[in-house]
């Protein structure tokens, strides 16, 4: 949520992702902002209206990850507040001592159990070790979390903040993770922070997607408003005990500025796009997503 956002009305931001969201048994997404009351401010001490959380909720997704590096931006009151907030969405209710002990959150889909671990490589404004404590990238922390996650549920999910802003590729890092994380017990693994899209893989068959990119912002920067939105799908026979994930669906999705394709902000998928250049206010725009889309295509190798 940068500054400019402000100026436009945030309840049509996500407006052509309703489908998709809303489709899903589970929707969830990152939300690199606080809730920390006003000022409002965006980049580089984050804090955006109450209303966010509704145009959010309204567009289908039901748990919000936490976990990322403006998290503390207003602070441990900022973060507190914004936990507070965040109390009608399902991965809510977590007593106080769950959020000191960081414990991974458990959700019933349909009779299936799945954890969810989201941790970060860090935040930006210091008050680490303040209360409510951050999920953060620390092995032993999150190796009691994956321990917890496998007992508890069917599925781990793990959802790392973290990798290099503004690369195409993943780092040498982020794969050590990725490979420790499969060890630990992941079912799949989807990252976020680096702005762009990155590169998809397959570790001891568990599916990993490096990074989603943005869904929503106002940067302009190369690459950084072609963004996936990914659909995971598990089976899971109790009888046996027999489960799987299926091969992920990625969808590229791209972010409009005002004047280009609205008035506003608004978040498109691509692939309903093509061939639509007229429907632009500005054509150039229209071209620009087109060879973006090629560029990151080609230097990501996902189709």
């Amino acid at each position: 949520m940068h500054t400019r956002q402000l100026q436009y009305d945030h309840s049509l931001f996500l407006e052509d992702l309703r489908p998709l969201l809303s489709g899903a048994d589970l929707a969830i997404a990152n939300a690199e902002f606080t809730l920390a009351g006003p000022p409002y401010t965006g980049y580089p001490a984050f804090s955006a209206p109450e209303g966010y959380r509704n145009s959010i909720l309204d567009a289908g997704v039901d748990v919000l990850l936490t976990a990322n590096n403006h998290i503390l931006d207003r602070g441990s009151a900022g973060l507190e507040r914004t936990l507070k907030l965040y109390s009608c969405f399902a991965g809510s209710g977590l007593d106080e001592e769950q959020y000191r002990r960081n414990n991974p959150l458990i959700l019933s889909v349909k009779g299936v159990r799945f954890a969810i671990v989201n941790f970060t490589y860090g935040t930006n404004c210091g008050g680490d070790k303040a209360y409510p404590k951050v999920s953060r990238m620390e092995r032993g922390e999150i190796a009691r979390q994956m321990k917890r996650a496998r007992a508890m549920a069917d599925f781990v999910l793990v959802l790392p903040h973290w990798g290099e802003e503004y690369v195409l590729r993943h780092g040498g890092k982020q794969e050590e993770w990725a490979e420790w994380l499969v060890e630990q017990g992941a079912d799949a693994i989807v990252g976020a922070h680096p702005h762009v899209v990155q590169d998809t893989t397959h570790i001891g068959g568990v599916p990993v997607i490096y990074s989603l990119g943005n869904a929503v912002s106002n940067m302009s920067a190369v690459n950084t408003r072609l963004e996936l939105a990914a659909t995971l799908r598990f089976v899971f026979r109790k009888e046996s005990g027999e489960k799987s994930v299926l091969e992920p669906e990625l969808h590229f999705l791209w972010c409009t500025l005002p004047g280009k394709k609205t008035d506003g902000y608004r978040t498109v998928i691509v692939a309903e796009q093509l061939g639509r250049r007229d429907d632009w206010i500005d054509k150039s725009d229209y071209d620009n997503m087109v060879s973006t889309l090629e560029r990151v295509k080609a230097i990501t190798g996902i189709e």
